[in-house]
């Protein structure tokens, strides 16, 4: 069976939560590497990859700015791959009200606990200040634009468990292309796995053949 060429989307912000939450650390994973492992699974043949993620506010602290921009300079000079940012947006305090609003009642507490606890929510509306905004749109874009627009590719791999990708998935399919998804385990959304053609990285096999080492 003859390999389509390919083009990955990688979710960054995605990728590293849920390599966090499969007991990973992030930056062991070679992303070349990840990216030719999905396309090979795929039976697809990797044009380039594009690789998503939020940039901090130096505001927020130095060391953990210069920190992340060395990340995405080191992910640029990997062969064929594109890195496209958008700054981390800070919340509002009546945001990160309405997101405390919801933690606490999503606890599930007693008549009892809830009054204490939200009796000193409020001291935790500073730990909630910053957001990822405007990624999931501009991967959605992307993935309209040079897939079915531009016709770069015969298929668009998708490297997240987010399943607000689906109609978007879902409109490149009709117009004719390979759409496939690729995640760990946690994080990978049913509704995504049963729409489109999928790959659960597994830990042992990410450590294998992604490590960078």
């Amino acid at each position: 069976m003859e390999k389509k060429n390919a083009i990955i989307f990688i979710d960054g912000n995605n990728l590293y939560h849920n390599l966090k939450a499969t007991f990973l650390s992030p930056s062991s994973i070679h992303l070349g590497k990840l990216s030719d492992l999905v396309c090979e699974h795929f039976n697809c043949t990797r044009k380039r990859t594009v690789y998503y993620n939020s940039v901090p506010s130096i505001e927020d602290g130095e060391e953990m700015y210069y920190k992340h921009m060395k990340f995405l300079d080191d992910v640029r000079k990997l062969p064929n791959f594109e890195v496209k940012t958008r700054k981390l947006q800070r919340s509002s305090t009546w945001e990160r009200l309405q997101t405390i609003h919801k933690e606490v009642d999503n606890l599930g507490l007693c008549k009892i606990c809830l009054p204490v606890v939200k009796t000193h929510w409020k001291d935790y509306i500073g730990n909630i200040n910053v957001r990822e905004k405007g990624i999931d749109v501009t991967i959605a874009i992307d993935m309209v634009k040079i897939g079915v627009i531009n016709n770069e590719c015969e298929a668009c791999i998708l490297i997240s468990g987010d399943a607000d990708f689906i109609p978007v998935m879902d409109l490149v399919k009709a117009k004719g292309k390979a759409v496939y998804s690729a995640c760990t385990a946690k994080g990978y959304s049913y509704e995504l796995r049963k729409t489109h053609g999928w790959f659960i990285l597994d830990k042992e096999l990410l450590v294998e053949k992604c490590s960078k080492n």
